[in-house]
């Protein structure tokens, strides 16, 4: 596959004019507004996951230890088990929606300052 970049110089990699120096990069890492930010994600995605982690290992153990609750028809030909196992996916619609809202809320507008700042626009 042919590119039309020219070969890197040394060993340095290249590097955009427009980017801030590494130094910025470690300062704003180090900065109270960036922790917020990582604190915001991480008090929302950590406990999501854990608990996400949680609910379909217990689908998984009930489907494996616990068959004939799993087998219960609740109605027609409906057992727990299929209502358990599209529970997942309406579980999995759910967080994505719900993190795509936190996002948008309070993650955007903090990552989208620091940006700004490190772009000399704020």
């Amino acid at each position: 596959m042919a590119t039309d970049a020219p070969p890197p110089h040394g060993d340095e990699p290249p590097r955009r004019a427009d980017l801030p120096p590494t130094e910025e990069f470690i300062e704003v890492q180090r900065s109270a507004e960036f922790a917020e930010l990582r604190h915001s994600y991480r008090s929302f995605a950590f406990p999501l996951t854990v608990a996400f982690i949680a609910w379909y290992l217990l689908y998984v153990l009930l489907s494996n230890y616990a068959g004939a609750f799993m087998g219960t028809r609740l109605f027609g030909n409906i057992n727990v088990a299929l209502v358990l196992g599209l529970a997942q996916f309406l579980t999995t619609f759910l967080i994505a929606w719900w993190y795509s809202h936190h996002a948008a809320a309070k993650l955007d507008p903090k990552a989208k300052a620091i940006k700004d700042r490190m772009e000399g626009r704020a």
